[in-house]
């Protein structure tokens, strides 16, 4: 083998192995089980909501169908996350597990709390903004510890809740009906093939 030849094999080697330890490094300091076929499932959960719940729009029957498929959707998400963990080998409690999670869960919170306060006063027609745009605020706020994607899935539901809380009746639930069912099932798809499951 002539000296260029082994010079050009051993540059060749160390590229390599800086990218698999960019890649390595990357990836211990995000979160990287974001479930995309567990995004799948909650994405078709959101879309069955907004069909379910279409004809109800505005009354308590709506708010159950959309606190159900809440509801089914965490738990097909936490599941597929679980299983993503497992598949990886990733602990429950890493670092980059903790900060997505504590960045995620105060605009859920909120959200929660505000659904309860918004009920109670009978301004259903204001929820569909306030679920996107505290959702959105949690993907973003988390995403930051995560794949580089899950921040602009973030943004986009930030935008559909702007459109929804500045809009009433029809245009809000269709916001919504994308927000959590479009969105969710495209960019599951896209972080499964993407991302590993």
């Amino acid at each position: 083998m002539s000296q260029d030849r082994r010079v050009v094999a051993l540059h060749e080697h160390a590229a390599a192995n800086l990218h698999y330890i960019r890649e390595t490094m990357e990836r211990a300091g995000s979160f990287t089980a974001v479930p995309g076929w567990g995004g799948v499932l909650m994405g078709l959960c959101g879309l069955a909501a907004a069909v379910i719940g279409w004809p109800h729009q505005g009354t308590r029957t709506w708010l159950w169908v959309w606190l159900a498929a809440a509801a089914v959707a965490t738990a097909c998400g936490a599941v597929a996350m679980a299983l993503k963990m497992r598949a990886k080998g990733l602990p429950a409690v890493s670092r980059p597990a903790r900060q997505f999670g504590l960045s995620f869960a105060p605009p859920i919170f909120a959200g929660a709390l505000l659904t309860i306060a918004l009920a109670r006063t009978e301004a259903l027609s204001l929820l569909p903004g306030v679920w996107l745009l505290l959702y959105g605020t949690a993907v973003v706020c988390a995403g930051t510890y995560s794949a580089r994607i899950v921040p602009l899935i973030g943004v986009l539901f930030l935008f559909l809740g702007a459109i929804a809380i500045l809009s009433s009746g029809a245009v809000a639930q269709v916001c919504l009906g994308l927000g959590f069912g479009l969105l969710h099932l495209v960019f599951g798809a896209i972080i499964a093939r993407n991302y590993g499951g």
